[in-house]
């Protein structure tokens, strides 16, 4: 049985890494796949704190680019600017994260069929803003005006429905907020760290009482492959975009969402 546990702590950690940052939705895919695999962790923790594996990939990719922001922010206008919008974006998903935390784990994480549901209709939301012919007027995510961020950080928090996607969410909104789709995606990059990682720390925090030494091993080996798989997604992800767009990942969430609702309506 505790074979079995890791094993699935395994294939949730590659999954976790492969769909983080693309627009499909991490947590949605690993909640799903953890419920028909039989995977339970305690307070539904695992889910969230292995993104820090992801986060880390991130960061892995991006170091020499954040060195080169946070080292010249003193003298660079635009480098000092673009920190503070993806600090002002990530404020609302710190009050309303701290402020829903305990409905979203206890009622949203645990309602499958809700979460299937989301994949869908965040499927066709996104084959359909895909589709629309905006010209851009901010192609590289450092040109994101504060206002922008501001309120792409708003329309993030509708991933805390899981199912949503953060990334989608983030990368519909600041496309359709005028943003081109290699810059959407780059900034929804860069929101992530923080993000994630205040996510991480604020739920390791509030289950600290109901982990145990197994959990931490589950947790481990996650983090480990989410870290692995993430980076290979990420190196290839904004060649990908700026070629092919969104609309694969869009029919994918339509086409996981609807097996995932079938599967449940017969009682998997």
């Amino acid at each position: 049985m505790a074979d079995q546990s890791l094993l699935s702590a395994a294939v949730l950690g590659v999954l976790e890494g492969l769909t983080e940052f693309i627009p499909v939705s991490s947590t949605g895919h690993i909640l799903l796949a953890g419920h028909f695999l039989g995977f339970e962790s305690a307070g539904k923790t695992f889910e969230v704190v292995i993104q820090l594996g992801a986060v880390l990939a991130v960061l892995s990719v991006y170091a020499a680019r954040l060195w080169a922001l946070f080292s010249t922010a003193h003298r660079d206008p635009k480098a000092l600017r673009f920190i503070v919008a993806v600090a002002l974006a990530f404020v609302p998903a710190v009050v309303i994260g701290v402020l829903a935390h305990d409905f979203i784990k206890t009622v949203l994480f645990e309602t499958p069929k809700l979460i299937a549901v989301m994949l869908i209709l965040g499927g066709i939301v996104l084959v359909f803003v895909d589709r629309l012919k905006i010209e851009p007027r901010y192609e590289d995510a450092t040109d994101v005006p504060l206002g922008v961020a501001l309120k792409i950080g708003f329309i993030q928090c509708l991933a805390m429905i899981p199912g949503v996607s953060r990334s989608g969410s983030t990368i519909v909104g600041a496309v359709l907020l005028g943003v081109g789709k290699r810059g959407a995606a780059e900034f929804s990059f860069f929101l992530s760290m923080p993000t994630m990682a205040g996510a991480f720390a604020y739920d390791l925090w509030k289950n600290r009482d109901v982990l145990d030494a197994g959990a931490f091993t589950e947790i481990g080996i996650g983090f480990a492959l989410a870290f692995i798989s993430a980076v290979l997604v990420v190196k290839g992800l904004l060649g990908y975009v700026s070629r092919h767009g969104y609309a694969v990942f869009g029919w994918w969430r339509i086409i996981v969402g609807t097996v995932a609702f079938a599967l449940l309506s017969l009682g998997f």
